[in-house]
């Protein structure tokens, strides 16, 4: 019996987020210190750059001790209405990617990218692809960590800060935790970290060889908790919290596609992420937008409006073939991109649909429960295949470049 696809969610968090938008808008305040808060003498910082943290300004310290700390730092109020709309514009991003998302706060978002596993070749290519589009739209740097649970994806998102991309694998959660002080954990802040340390317990390997006992003599209710997390053990699943405005898919390639049928193929495979993503949102679209960038860069985006909304690859792909036609194909392409937009519940009328539209429908709806009940692997299009013998070959070129010459 083939295994049951493995849960994999990434943590997004934009390094320094305020400053670095403010450095971003002011030239001026490049590589030198920014600290964004009140004007008050009562006032905290709310974000401070990374050249301000080497004075020892940090988030929640009130302004006046920053100023004493930075005396040369560059001092800004918050603009959250600009924090905001850029909020915005990275969890759309984000979708273009994700099943799910579920935003923590303006500068922070679980994604859930098991989906994703299939169209990647690694994790790692995941998580730098949507850290340069990410980079490429906003200009702004975000850090990542991809792990099994929410617990473990948000701590490997602060190993490596900034700029970071982190992963941790299944199988090594308690190793990767062990060495870690217990503050780490989430639910010890000052007050338990001190029960903890007074009880003997530094390390997160401390807890996990501790008798329950013990443990729960220290923390009593919360022991359980915190047991489970020291194991690297979160069983909470990343829930949506917001209006989903469109679901897109695109790919930057490592070389320029040329021939009509890569580029068909690849319109295919968008295509039919998209409506996958649909489907599971259970949503239908009804503007569907073909994204092409060329190797020269010149970036072109064509849409059209469709009588009624869809979730069917077949119907997307037609569409997105049409979009293609108005686009003057005179170079090499490095990227595609499929966006399903002018979102709705789908028509479940039956009589709305054509013998074709209704055979295509049961047919997506049974390679549904059987991806999901399988794996990605475990039923593909034909294209999907095609592209898997494409990769495998450009593995094989790349091994025979890379292999020593007989003399």
């Amino acid at each position: 019996m083939m295994k049951k696809q493995r849960s994999w969610i990434m943590h997004v968090d934009m390094d320094a987020f305020y400053a670095s938008v403010e450095q971003r808008d002011n030239p001026d305040y490049r590589g030198k210190p920014v600290i964004v808060g009140g004007n008050t003498k009562r006032s905290v910082v709310a974000t401070a750059s990374y050249e301000a943290r080497k004075f020892g300004v940090h988030s929640a310290m009130s302004i006046m001790l920053a100023r004493r700390k930075c005396p040369t730092g560059i001092f800004v109020t918050p603009r959250f209405t600009v924090y905001k709309k850029i909020s915005k514009e990275i969890h759309e991003i984000m979708l273009h990617y994700a099943e799910t998302i579920e935003p923590l706060s303006l500068d922070e978002a679980f994604m859930d990218i098991s989906g994703l596993c299939g169209k990647y070749e690694t994790l790692g290519a995941v998580g730098r692809a949507i850290k340069a589009e990410i980079k490429e739209k906003t200009g702004l740097v975000a850090s990542a960590g991809i792990a099994p649970n929410k617990f473990l994806a948000k701590l490997a998102s602060d190993l490596d800060k900034p700029d970071g991309l982190r992963i941790i694998p299944y199988g090594k959660e308690r190793e990767i935790l062990a060495p870690l002080p217990v503050r780490r954990l989430w639910g010890v802040g000052n007050v338990t970290e001190r029960k903890l340390r007074n009880a003997g317990f530094l390390t997160i390997g401390d807890i996990q060889k501790a008798p329950f006992a013990k443990l729960a003599s220290v923390l009593g209710n919360q022991a359980s908790l915190i047991q489970r997390l020291s194991f690297g053990v979160d069983d909470r699943a990343v829930e949506a919290s917001r209006r989903i405005k469109s679901i897109g898919d695109e790919s930057t390639y490592e070389k320029d596609l040329t021939e009509p049928a890569d580029i068909d193929r690849q319109i295919a495979i968008h295509s039919d992420v998209v409506a996958k993503r649909l489907r599971r949102h259970k949503l239908a679209g009804r503007t569907i937008s073909l994204k092409v960038r060329f190797a020269s860069f010149r970036t072109v985006t064509r849409s059209l409006s469709l009588e009624e909304g869809t979730d069917l690859q077949e119907e997307i792909y037609a569409a997105a073939l049409e979009l293609k036609k108005r686009i003057y194909m005179n170079e090499g392409v490095r990227l595609i991109g499929v966006t399903a937009s002018n979102l709705a519940p789908p028509l479940e009328t039956v009589d709305l649909f054509s013998t074709v539209r209704e055979k295509q429908a049961k047919a997506a709806a049974v390679m549904d429960a059987i991806q999901e009940k399988f794996g990605e692997h475990a039923l593909r299009k034909g294209f999907w295949l095609e592209e898997e013998k494409r990769k495998e070959m450009e593995e094989k070129e790349k091994e025979n470049k890379e292999a020593p010459e007989e003399e």
